[in-house]
């Protein structure tokens, strides 16, 4: 008997112990799937669909290979946040000021063509969705002051909540059509090979795709400020495996999802003689959404147009506040002695609007041409944040205990020679055409 009641204590204290392991990663969770929902927008539902579309699976193993190397990059950002309570931007900050105004120059350059061409996407989804026949660019700007309304009144609770329910919306509907596209097979024999990728327009898109794939390295910072954010938050300082589990999760849905993209554009698309458009982002969303209808049917467009618009929203969404959060805080460490401002941060909300918004009404008829220039500038960029990120995480005020294991060291290595190399290839086949 009392045999019986010692397991059944026991038991009961394992049950305790597993709910308050799952209670402390709740309060974990959040800046992975800040992360993902940047990821899961323009790199997949644009980029990786029209790789399928165009290529089959010949782009495949860029795929696979951009989401391996570049792991541990955006893998720093919360290890280096957690290990150290800085964010990876006050890592930079030690390297000098040159550093900062380095990552400054990095990061504005793009920052506007990125806000414009994930705001211009959401504008075709949404027009789609309500049927809007007025211009993408009008629809951007409302959803502009939308997104500079939310971060100005709800700031980081209430887009962390809002996230979650997005992301398991649209993981859910791309696995299900994901798995009904497999069911139903593609309309054409794919390949796994295309020497038209070796030319000079199919390597340019090669490192569009791989520019955003999962998605801009430059994120790695912005994950650092989020985790920390988090924490503030919650007022829970996690683990390290804590913190590693919630990105490494979230992490792996972009991978998945990326490929299930590609599936959707290579089985319904790839070899029917039809293409995505170039001129407008309606037109061309609106194609997207279309591959999930041609397989679940026509029942499904509002529910998938709503899904799909929902992710990208939130993407929008989290860049605005990822890009003011990083500027406020390369401003305070530059010009403010560390101590950041509420000021600052809504002055760049409105900033990257207007911006985004200069850049849209410029490319308004050459949509893909938008998103490639985004794709290119972030590939180009890439091996200076990846450095960047390799040197601090093994640096001497850093943590022994939090030092990368040397596997992951080792691909780290691997990551920076792949964004290099394929870096000097580029540069060299733009100037010698």
């Amino acid at each position: 008997m009392e045999n019986t009641q010692a397991t059944s204590t026991e038991k009961t204290a394992a049950r305790r112990e597993d709910d308050s392991q799952f209670t402390r990663f709740l309060k974990t969770l959040g800046p992975g799937l800040l992360f993902a929902s940047t990821a899961i927008g323009v790199s997949h539902l644009v980029q990786s669909t029209r790789a399928g579309a165009t290529y089959g699976y010949a782009l495949l193993w860029a795929i696979l290979i951009a989401n391996l190397l570049k792991y541990p990059s955006f893998e720093y950002g919360s290890r280096y946040a957690n290990a150290t309570g800085e964010s990876l931007i006050d890592g930079y900050g030690r390297f000098g000021k040159w550093a900062l105004y380095l990552y400054l120059f990095i990061t504005v350059t793009p920052m506007f063509i990125i806000i414009a061409a994930v705001s211009f996407t959401t504008a075709g989804l949404l027009n789609n969705l309500l049927a809007l026949t007025i211009p993408a660019s009008t629809t951007s700007l409302f959803l502009f002051a939308v997104c500079v309304g939310i971060l100005l009144i709800g700031k980081y609770s209430a887009l962390d909540s809002l996230i979650k329910v997005i992301c398991t919306v649209l993981f859910i509907s791309t696995i299900v059509a994901f798995v009904l596209t497999l069911l139903r097979g593609p309309i054409a024999p794919l390949t796994f090979y295309s020497s038209e990728i070796w030319s000079v327009t199919g390597f340019a898109f090669l490192i569009a795709l791989m520019g955003w794939m999962p998605a801009p390295l430059d994120l790695s910072a912005l994950n650092s400020l989020w985790t920390l954010e988090r924490i503030k938050q919650t007022g829970y300082k996690p683990t390290m495996r804590e913190t590693l589990l919630d990105f490494n999760i979230s992490y792996a849905m972009t991978a998945v999802l990326a490929v299930c993209f590609m599936t959707l554009g290579a089985f319904i698309m790839y070899g029917s003689g039809h293409s995505f458009s170039n001129q407008s982002g309606t037109q061309f969303t609106n194609e997207v959404v279309r591959l999930y209808t041609t397989t679940l049917g026509d029942w499904s467009y509002i529910i998938i147009a709503s899904s799909a618009f929902s992710v990208m929203f939130s993407t929008t969404l989290v860049l605005f506040d990822g890009y003011a959060r990083a500027m406020d805080r390369t401003w305070a460490l530059l010009f403010s002695n560390g101590q950041n401002s509420r000021t600052v941060y809504n002055a760049w909300l409105i900033i990257g609007a207007i911006g985004g918004y200069l850049i849209i009404t410029q490319f308004l008829t050459n949509f893909t041409t938008l998103i490639d220039l985004a794709t290119v500038i972030s590939f180009l960029v890439a091996p200076i944040i990846a450095i960047a990120n390799h040197r601090l995480v093994f640096s001497s005020h850093m943590p022994r205990e939090a030092h990368p294991p040397r596997w992951l060291k080792l691909l780290s290595y691997a990551g920076i020679v792949f964004l290099v190399v394929f870096t000097l290839i580029y540069i060299g086949m733009r100037v010698l055409n």
